[in-house]
């Protein structure tokens, strides 16, 4: 086969050497612009994990590799006056100009042609190639040349960078945050070679900062020699008598890479197709933070060897390598996505966090790192973590607490005005659907009382109809009587009896979304018979096809708001603990909010200010309903996920309104406005908004949002993203998942006196 690669970087020479060695009968050739010693910045990072990969596909390669590699295992981020350490990271650094090296004369050694100084502007004298290799970077010639076939998608992130050199050695990946008059700046920082006849070292040093800071400084004037005076006076104290070096180093602003397709075949004049396929920066990017464009780059040719050994097909192997390839970069393209959100967004944590809090949030910004595998790597940094955060609990809810050892963070108390909720969990409101003219019965009994003694701090109860009409589907749980409140007594009663948990009613009206099927009928999916009339901001229907909602007027929210009131009081003689209005995910109070529901030309539409205005007089007419020494929350969507709709600015403004109110904490969820949403999907994707209305609102909240395991909520408070973890799917699937959660980590806690030999009980596999 005759292949070509366009780009001699790591991803182009990795997968023609692999090529080469899996059959020496491949010609290949790459075409480099530039010279074999010509290459801008300094060094890169590799985990010990991919240098596993590394040595199983070239063990050639990986031998040179590792001779030239400079090893660290500590992460120091200098944050206040303080060195924070923390160990157990394996990373290794390497000058990419030695990288490229060591691929090159591997190359050559295998009988493959290189081509340097050469320019690809035109793709066709390329194009004889059976195999276009498009590894060109981010700037891809080849990509923007067949756009249409592979659908790029380049985000560029708002943050500014330069990658600068020092010799000045890092003995761990240092983080610096220092502040000057322009704003904060942000450092990365690692040492990638050692130069023992200087007696010295060569080291990245990435300087960052926001477009603001950047403008602030002049920096967006600057040449080559200012940004390095700028930078070496800014970090003179931290550079003692070291210099810092450029090479190419202009400021820059990361694009994330996205391709719909990763390959194309285009017919050649002379016959048959040449097959083009993306790999390294050309198909995706995952920002510096996580030091993975290298990794993703050489591991993408190993993939996409094994496709081509596997599948004699071309056409085959590609579709193979694809499909094997994409779901790992996903992963990694969503970890970096978060990491690059926390240093786009540093200034929110910045003197709001203590070091050691701040360290730790800086730490699992990825979500790769969690509380549970840095306990593993360093687990004296983990344990002096946990004793902080009981000391703060313990002080802000007045209850006494062990500190040696103290207990995971989930395992603490928080305080609520006069309600002291036993620990972090919470059981997500999640529809049931088993109501009978929205009467709780048995199985709301069972339902709710078994998560209770399950272990859960906080049950809270499902979407509760302030009225028949504001019900979702026929099978939906109300207040609107006092029978709804008796029934309801008898569970809170029962939960308060047999456990320590604390019980929260989430009252709502569905609004446009009210009169549809049950969900494993077809949710959201209007009635086919039956139905009743239904209301909301304004007159726009859910699908096209649904019913048509009324917009409201005054008479119909001074009714609806009198509903939320009546069923506030029946809450508190039902002897809930906590009351939650529900102004999320698009039903009636959420549909003033969001300006894709809200087209209203009066004082409720319109600007943020009047489209809350609704919601807030409802909510200041519950609190004054609701007892004060009682508290209360609201659920909200912290954006619709669809531009020109709610956003996370919004919705802390919203939070901050709210609190003036006396709003208590915030429950944040997202979404669920409109069926033409886009919400990118992924472990914890919710809990970013909850620590933005967290820190910015300055108002507790709760996260949810596929949060399904104890390390995971342990790293959420432990970083100050949330306040309480809020468990939906996993409490379906194990009624005690906090007592299995609290047995997997050694914590003693209390079971039911009725359920004592559980304590003595070992599952087996």
């Amino acid at each position: 086969m005759k292949i070509t690669s366009i780009g001699g970087g790591p991803a182009g020479l990795y997968l023609a050497i692999l090529l080469k060695k899996s059959d020496p009968t491949h010609v290949i050739r790459v075409i480099e612009r530039n010279k074999p010693d010509d290459t801008f910045g300094f060094g890169v990072v590799f985990s010990d994990a991919t240098m596993e990969n590394l040595r199983h596909a070239d063990a050639e390669s990986y031998d040179a590799i590792i001779k030239s590699f400079y090893h660290w295992d500590a992460i120091d981020t200098h944050y206040q006056g303080k060195v924070l350490t923390s160990r157990g990271h394996g990373f290794s650094g390497l000058s990419r100009q030695r990288l490229l090296d060591i691929l090159q004369q591997r190359a050559l050694e295998l009988g493959i042609e290189i081509a340097f100084e050469t320019e690809a502007l035109d793709p066709e004298p390329f194009l004889d190639a059976d195999l276009v290799l498009c590894a060109d970077g981010v700037n891809s010639m080849l990509r923007a040349r067949f756009a249409e076939a592979f659908q790029p998608d380049l985000d560029w992130r708002p943050n500014r960078f330069v990658w600068l050199g020092t010799t000045s050695p890092f003995p761990a990946f240092t983080f610096y945050f220092d502040q000057n008059e322009h704003g904060l700046f942000r450092v990365h920082a690692y040492q990638y070679a050692k130069e023992p006849e200087k007696n010295g070292a060569l080291s990245t040093f990435i300087v960052e900062c926001t477009e603001e800071t950047w403008k602030k400084a002049g920096l967006d004037q600057a040449d080559e020699a200012t940004t390095l005076a700028y930078c070496q006076k800014l970090f003179g104290h931290r550079l003692g008598d070291h210099q810092l070096i450029a090479n190419r180093s202009v400021w820059r602003s990361f694009p994330t890479i996205k391709n719909g397709h990763w390959s194309h075949k285009v017919p050649r004049a002379s016959g048959g197709f040449a097959h083009l396929v993306l790999l390294g920066d050309a198909a995706h990017t995952a920002h510096f933070s996580i030091g993975s464009g290298t990794k993703l780059a050489l591991e993408d040719a190993i993939t996409l060897r094994d496709a081509i050994v596997e599948h004699p097909d071309l056409e085959a192997a590609l579709i193979a390598y694809e499909k094997e390839r994409r779901p790992a970069v996903d992963a990694v393209q969503r970890a970096a996505a978060v990491s690059l959100r926390w240093f786009e967004e540093t200034e929110r944590y910045f003197g709001k966090l203590d070091p050691l809090t701040f360290n730790f949030s800086m730490l699992t910004r990825s979500l790769r790192i969690q509380h549970a595998n840095l306990g593993v790597r360093d687990p004296g940094f983990v344990k002096e973590l946990d004793r902080a955060f009981a000391e703060r609990a313990s002080a802000q809810s007045g209850v006494s607490l062990p500190l040696d050892p103290p207990p995971p963070p989930m395992f603490t108390p928080f305080k609520l005005r006069e309600l002291i909720i036993p620990n972090r969990i919470v059981m997500s409101p999640m529809c049931m659907y088993s109501s009978n003219d929205g009467m709780p019965d048995d199985f709301h009994l069972v339902h709710y009382g078994s998560r209770a003694m399950g272990g859960a701090g906080l049950i809270m109860t499902e979407m509760t109809d302030v009225s028949p009409e504001g019900r979702i589907t026929p099978g939906c749980a109300g207040i609107w009587s006092e029978k709804h409140r008796d029934a309801w007594k008898r569970i809170v009663e029962f939960v308060h009896r047999q456990s320590p948990a604390k019980v929260g009613l989430q009252i709502a009206h569905a609004g446009r979304k009210a009169s549809t099927k049950k969900m494993w009928e077809g949710i959201d999916q209007p009635l086919e018979g039956g139905n009743w009339p239904i209301m909301s901001a304004s007159a726009i229907p859910y699908f096209p096809h649904s019913q048509v909602p009324k917009a409201m007027e005054r008479a119909d929210m001074d009714e609806v708001r009198e509903q939320f009131v009546h069923a506030a009081r029946r809450a508190d003689e039902a002897g809930f603990d906590l009351l939650e209005v529900h102004m999320a995910h698009g039903y009636l109070l959420a549909s003033f909010l969001s300006p894709l529901t809200n087209v209203r030309t009066d004082e409720y539409g319109g600007s943020l200010e009047n489209r809350m205005r609704y919601p807030l007089e409802v909510f200041r007419a519950v609190r004054a309903a609701w007892p004060a020494h009682k508290p209360m929350s609201v659920r909200i969507s912290a954006t619709d996920w669809l531009a020109g709709g709610f956003d996370a600015a919004d919705a802390v403004t919203v939070a901050k309104a709210l609190r003036a109110e006396g709003c208590d904490i915030v429950d944040v969820s997202t979404g669920q406005t409109t069926p033409q949403s886009k919400p990118v999907f992924g472990r914890l994707y919710q809990t970013p908004f909850s620590d933005q209305v967290r820190l910015e609102a300055d108002l507790p909240t709760m996260t949810v949002g596929n949060v399904s395991s104890w390390a995971d909520v342990n790293a959420i408070l432990a970083a100050g993203r949330a306040d309480l973890c809020v468990i939906a799917r996993g409490h379906l699937y194990d009624p005690y998942w906090t007592r299995h959660a609290a047995y997997e980590q050694g914590y003693d806690l209390p079971w039911p006196a009725q359920y004592q030999p559980a304590k003595t009980f070992t599952p087996r596999g």
